[in-house]
């Protein structure tokens, strides 16, 4: 069962009696509720009275006030505020620009600006290519968004989506030193995105969109790639793909199996599962069940848009029908990228021995990963309270860092795969509870960003005309 987490972190500034047992009462209060005390701290002391703040994690938000309630209901103990933790943090967002150069005196300003400037716009406009040398592209990615898919919540809308943006440029930023800003589009219209994107790049080193909905994130995708000379990741696709594979890796590492010789079932065919499933057909996968909210991808179903149609063709090689539970039945993989509570310890006891189960659906996953483990033999989530937590932060600031450093133009299922492969390989023995690295695993984002990049190099050697034009 989940357990009390910082997402969920409140400081509740407290008035009591000022006697021997009024800390030991605060924390039995919040304890005897389920909350986690983190940090008693006295603000004012006075002969008869304290006021502390008792800060403690919670599981959501009707439990933090419970836990509120259980410290009020104590004698003589009065709650003055409760902060929440989370919202404090984000008061006034988290990301901010800094200079690079000073601006000391009349010199440097004369450099940095007018009228020295001029001579590098001159010099970018007979030259376009020195924008990466001489301007901020070389290091810059926007994270792109229309907030019609936030996190699991659904269409939220582009000003809503700005706190994850926020987040995203956050985390390129402290683990491999990219420099990413939101750009949050107040359309959902597919012609929109592209064409506004496209205007927006030549700032730009890198594209990284996010929380888009299917199936429209498809088509964005594959027209800007067309479109733009620079590599255009969509990271709820790849992102997700890249670290789940890596952790499949090591997974199959630890149970003796190959993936030659595996069936996996992947629950979910959206943004996330469509690229799953297109990564493990790319390590040749003995064989990849799709499972969508109608049962069992095959060829023969009806009513299927582009998408799994494509899906379709390159899985299911026995072209089975039925039911999510029908598709378990001897899989040796169950990767869950759908929706929470679909099955539970009977399906997963027809699973193929020491069977493997990512259930990814965050917060809550496809099945209690307690009752998973009663009969697989390595299991991973979402969640950061979980072992082997499958995050994508793993992934896309080395991916970026790499591509970046390339002065990639495109970005390829080689790359992807150089990518989960180096993730992979950071953890040298795998054991059912460790199959992927720490997200604050510093060697992650480098030996991803190397992978990357040599990968790249070899892709734009291969890609390069041979021999003498006719």
């Amino acid at each position: 069962m989940p357990i009390p987490g910082p997402g969920y972190a409140i400081t509740a500034r407290v008035e009591a009696p000022a006697s021997a047992s009024a800390a030991g009462d605060l924390a039995v209060a919040v304890g005897r509720v389920g909350g986690v005390v983190t940090a008693y701290d006295v603000v004012e002391a006075r002969t008869d009275t304290i006021v502390v703040d008792i800060s403690c994690n919670a599981l959501n938000e009707a439990h933090a006030e419970e836990i509120t309630a259980a410290l009020e209901a104590l004698p003589g103990v009065s709650v003055r505020k409760v902060s929440d933790r989370t919202f404090l943090l984000h008061l006034g967002g988290k990301i901010e620009i800094q200079s690079k150069v000073s601006l000391r005196n009349r010199d440097d300003l004369s450099r940095a600006y007018t009228p020295g400037v001029a001579r590098v716009c001159q010099a970018i406009a007979a030259n376009p290519a020195d924008a990466r040398r001489l301007t901020i592209k070389r290091n810059t990615v926007a994270v792109v968004t229309d907030g019609s898919a936030v996190l699991g919540l659904g269409n939220l809308g582009a000003a809503a989506a700005m706190p994850v943006m926020e987040g995203k440029a956050a985390l390129f930023k402290r683990f491999a030193g990219v420099d990413a800003w939101p750009v949050c589009l107040d359309t959902q219209d597919t012609e929109e995105i592209i064409r506004t994107v496209e205007i927006l790049a030549p700032a730009y080193g890198g594209i990284n969109l996010e929380d888009i909905a299917a199936p429209r994130c498809f088509e964005i995708e594959r027209r800007l790639r067309e479109l733009l000379d620079i590599p255009v990741f969509h990271d709820d696709q790849h992102g997700t793909a890249v670290v789940v594979l890596a952790a499949l890796r090591n997974a199959l590492r630890v149970v003796g199996k190959k993936f030659a010789d595996v069936r996996v079932v992947v629950c979910g065919v959206g943004a996330a599962g469509s690229a799953i499933i297109r990564l493990l057909t790319s390590e040749q996968t003995a064989d990849v069940v799709a499972v969508d909210v109608d049962g069992i991808v095959h060829r023969d179903r009806a009513g299927m848009d582009a998408n799994l149609v494509e899906i379709a063709s390159i899985t299911n090689a026995r072209n089975t029908s039925g039911s999510l539970a029908d598709a378990l039945v001897g899989a040796d993989v169950f990767i869950g990228v759908s929706a929470p509570n679909l099955f539970g310890a009977t399906e997963v006891a027809t699973m193929a021995d020491d069977a493997v189960v990512f259930a990814l659906a965050n917060p809550d996953p496809e099945i209690d990963p307690a009752v998973a483990h009663q009969h697989a033999a390595v299991v991973a989530t979402g969640r950061s309270d979980y072992p082997n937590q499958i995050n994508n932060v793993l992934a896309f600031p080395g991916v970026f860092r790499g591509l970046l450093d390339a002065h990639a133009r495109d970005i390829t299922d080689t790359m992807l795969l150089a990518a989960s492969a180096a993730i992979a390989d950071v953890v040298a023995e795998p054991n059912p509870s460790f199959i992927v690295p720490s997200v604050f695993d510093t060697s992650v984002a480098p030996a991803v960003a190397e992978a990357v990049r040599a990968a790249a190099t070899r892709d734009a050697k291969e890609s390069e005309p041979t021999g003498r034009p006719a």
